[in-house]
């Protein structure tokens, strides 16, 4: 009898030891973030006021500290006075895929993430009224980002972190191009669920 409990009793240890050990590991997540930008750029001449933004990005950890990732990313700023005219909006949206690596900090339960990853974006200019007046179509570019991970329970983490986005572009209207360089630094905050 007492060698029957004491095998149930390591079974389940193990069985438990084995599942807070895949908590850990999962391979998949999904991770929204959003926060403030600041320009580092003035596109086409435009002195852009502070924006804002949010990304949605998928996680897929190949091996055991580095990844790939995906997603969708958009962001707003607005200038008083531009080559579009004034009081319009720029908005950057479009698509990323990258490499990330996170390594954990010690033995506390803190991980620290670098990311680098192409962009596929396009910038649109709305004007007051919210009509898009310039279209620059998508084109390359490029993020970088640092941060950490922090979990909160089982199998979701906050993710604040820094990103910097920067694309180049132009957009043609009534004959005349205009070259937009566009970049610009995000203080990002995410909330990430692993799977």
């Amino acid at each position: 009898m007492k060698t029957r409990v004491m095998m149930i009793a390591v079974l389940v240890t193990l069985i438990m030891g084995t599942s807070a050990a895949q908590d850990i590991q999962k391979r998949f997540g999904f991770e929204l973030s959003g926060g403030a930008s600041l320009a580092t750029t003035e596109p086409g001449g435009t002195e852009l006021n502070p924006g804002y933004g949010f990304e949605g990005i998928l996680h897929c950890r190949i091996l055991k500290y580095t990844g790939i990732y995906g997603g969708w990313g958009w962001n707003r700023f607005g200038a008083d006075e531009s080559f579009a005219g004034s009081n319009v909006s720029i908005e950057e949206t479009g698509y990323i895929i990258g490499v990330q690596h996170k390594h954990p900090v010690g033995k506390s339960p803190l991980s620290v993430y670098l990311r680098a990853g192409l962009l596929y974006n396009h910038i649109e200019i709305e004007n007051k009224e919210g009509d898009i007046t310039h279209d620059t179509g998508h084109g390359p570019g490029f993020q970088l980002a640092a941060g950490i991970d922090y979990p909160l329970g089982k199998n979701w983490s906050i993710t604040p972190g820094i990103k910097f986005n920067s694309l180049s572009n132009e957009t043609i209207r009534e004959g005349v191009t205009t070259e937009i360089d566009h970049s610009y630094l995000s203080l990002r905050i995410g909330i990430l669920k692993r799977f």
